[in-house]
């Protein structure tokens, strides 16, 4: 870091002694665990796959910063908490930063990462989230039996003049709202769209798009979509059966499915009369909406307390008794909102401050790579340890974050590491467990 003339401020005393602090410290860093993402971008090839990807189409004689360096700068600076490009005009004097990127000069300015930024287009989005794909598949190393594919929009709050930026009266301001696709913790996709189209415009095109690799990868494999009622159209669920892409989805409620279970919400509220406790009951039966092609499969979960009755419904060609088939499969979609959570969250894939549409969603791309790095970080080195199951920020704030003075000279690179540091015995196990 650069060395700092302020002045000294006075914190009282302990004892005898006069407390003083200053930024006079020289070459001190916050962020010592930045060695651990790079040695799995190293493992995964992951920033180097997205420059390739990507291409550079600048003139290379006037470069200075190549294009996997100032991918690999933007996405651990997501990962370290650095949510603003703004950030970076500090941070590129920063000795760890660079030797994480793998440079030992001042790294990018603010304004070189703004351009690439606004340099993205429709195209850079599709082999980024070919990018993505190829990692998930990566990871496996053979092919699973089952894949369950999460689908879930979320929204993206505007505060300026964004392109393609709508009020939505259910959020009640201007946003965009993306949509995730989750494979377990594996991000495969997030598509930024217009908060004035249906949730479930997009979602038929993105998942055929994202069938082709798998089945290239895996064709013996069993796909399932999950997604809430928000998705339930009858142009989705006919192009999945011609797919042969399993399905259970939401579906919303309405008077003819009231009326199919009015018999059994009566016996609910007699139980509930007689025991004055919580009554759940599972049922199925066959339904087609005006607008469906066919009868299919729906599932009702019924239940009587004192709010009342609360009645759920979903469709779904999978076998399976209603229970296990509501209970185990379709509320375990609720692990993809605290994965998008993490993602846009912790990781600043709500930073949609570019006025450009296409720039915003290379953001919402960024923030995904450092999704992607952060849980292989937590696969690949924390199995074993207290942070096994920790969330993206709590591995940032208790393994990231390390104080640690920098000693670089021409032979070698030395970083000193707070030795009072409560999780050093789980950086040295994630450093051997990451070691070539």
């Amino acid at each position: 870091m650069p060395k700092c003339t302020d002045a000294t401020v006075e914190f009282g005393r302990v004892g005898r002694r006069v407390v003083q602090a200053a930024f006079d410290g020289g070459d001190i860093v916050s962020d010592g665990g930045v060695l651990l993402l790079k040695r799995v971008d190293e493992r995964l090839g992951l920033t180097r796959a997205a420059a390739l990807a990507l291409g550079d189409g600048r003139r290379l004689a006037s470069v200075q910063h190549d294009l996997r360096s100032l991918l690999a700068q933007r996405i651990y600076g997501l990962c370290l908490g650095w949510s603003d490009v703004c950030d970076h005009n500090v941070l590129r004097s920063d000795l760890v930063m660079q030797t994480a990127v793998g440079r030992a000069e001042p790294l990018a300015s603010a304004p070189t990462l703004s351009r690439l930024e606004t340099a993205a287009t429709a195209e850079h989005a599709a082999v980024l989230h070919d990018v993505l794909m190829q990692q998930f598949i990566a990871s496996h190393a053979k092919a699973p039996k089952e894949l369950v594919l999460d689908v879930d929009a979320t929204h993206v709050p505007l505060h300026g003049q964004q392109e393609r930026g709508h009020f939505h009266a259910y959020y009640d301001n201007y946003c965009y709202l993306p949509l995730y696709v989750f494979a377990g913790q594996d991000l495969l996709a997030c598509v930024l769209r217009p908060s004035d189209r249906d949730p479930a415009s997009v979602v038929s095109a993105l998942i055929k798009r994202l069938l082709v690799p798998l089945r290239r990868a895996w064709p013996k494999t069993k796909i399932i979509v999950r997604a809430d009622s928000g998705f339930c159209r009858p142009r989705v669920l006919q192009r999945l059966e011609r797919w042969r892409v399993s399905y259970i989805i939401g579906l919303q409620k309405n008077s003819r499915l009231n009326d199919q279970v009015a018999l059994a919400e009566l016996a609910l509220a007699e139980q509930f009369s007689a025991r004055r406790s919580k009554q759940r009951m599972f049922g199925e039966f066959q339904y087609a909406a005006h607008t469906w092609d066919k009868e299919r499969r729906v599932i009702a979960r019924l239940e009587h307390g004192e709010q009342g009755v609360n009645p759920r419904f979903i469709v779904t060609d999978l076998p399976g008794s209603p229970k296990a088939l509501y209970e185990r499969r379709y509320c375990a979609r609720g692990e993809a909102e605290n994965r998008i959570k993490e993602a846009q969250l912790d990781l600043f894939g709500r930073r949609a401050s570019c006025h450009r549409f296409r720039a915003n969603q290379l953001r919402l791309l960024l923030a995904a790579l450092a999704y992607t790095l952060m849980i292989n970080l937590r696969r690949l080195a924390l199995q074993g340890t207290e942070l096994a199951q920790a969330c993206t920020a709590t591995i940032r704030t208790r393994l990231l974050k390390i104080g640690a003075a920098v000693l670089r000279n021409t032979r070698r690179v030395r970083v000193l590491l707070a030795s009072a540091h409560p999780m050093k015995h789980v950086f040295l196990a994630a450093a051997g467990a990451l070691s070539p």
